[in-house]
């Protein structure tokens, strides 16, 4: 049997079971890590970034782990420094175009805790505009406005 993947394109998700190699040929793939950050309230860190609410991700550097790159991008994006990863939740892939170029994005996600009341601080040179410590009963409202592999994220915990 062969290996499934659910690839976001254009905001919605095909199944590639075909050949995967084939499939990645159109694109410049890249690998990437991100977190769902909980607090003590059991409330969730959101950024706002284009317009979107959105998690924290980016990509990974040379040498450098999925979890140290989570949390150095969980870091930079949204200003917090004390992060403990819980558990890998999920990976996702997704695809963007930037200046007529393909990409092929795979972010693992990781489960984070927040062990500090810090002040969130927005990376400005990312795009991102806000970031908060979202309620979960508040998450409905901020999902209707994201992505559906941030949608996908939060289908896991």
């Amino acid at each position: 049997m062969s290996q499934k993947y659910k690839v976001y394109i254009n905001n919605s998700h095909k199944i590639i079971t075909d050949d995967w190699d084939l499939f990645c040929q159109d694109y410049i793939c890249l690998e990437a890590a991100g977190g769902l950050v909980y607090n003590k309230d059991e409330k969730i860190i959101m950024i706002y970034r284009n317009g979107v609410w959105d998690l924290p991700k980016g990509k990974l550097e040379d040498d450098e782990s999925l979890e140290n790159c989570a949390i150095r991008e969980v870091s930079e994006e949204c200003g917090v420094k004390f992060l403990n990863i819980q558990e890998k939740i999920t990976v996702t892939y997704h695809t963007y175009i930037i200046d007529k170029i393909n990409y092929l994005k795979k972010t693992t996600w990781f489960s984070m805790y927040n062990s500090k009341d810090e002040k969130l601080i927005p990376q400005v040179e990312e795009g991102i505009t806000k970031v908060v410590w979202v309620n979960q009963s508040d998450l409905p409202n901020k999902l209707r406005n994201s992505y559906e592999n941030i949608k996908d994220v939060f289908s896991y915990v």
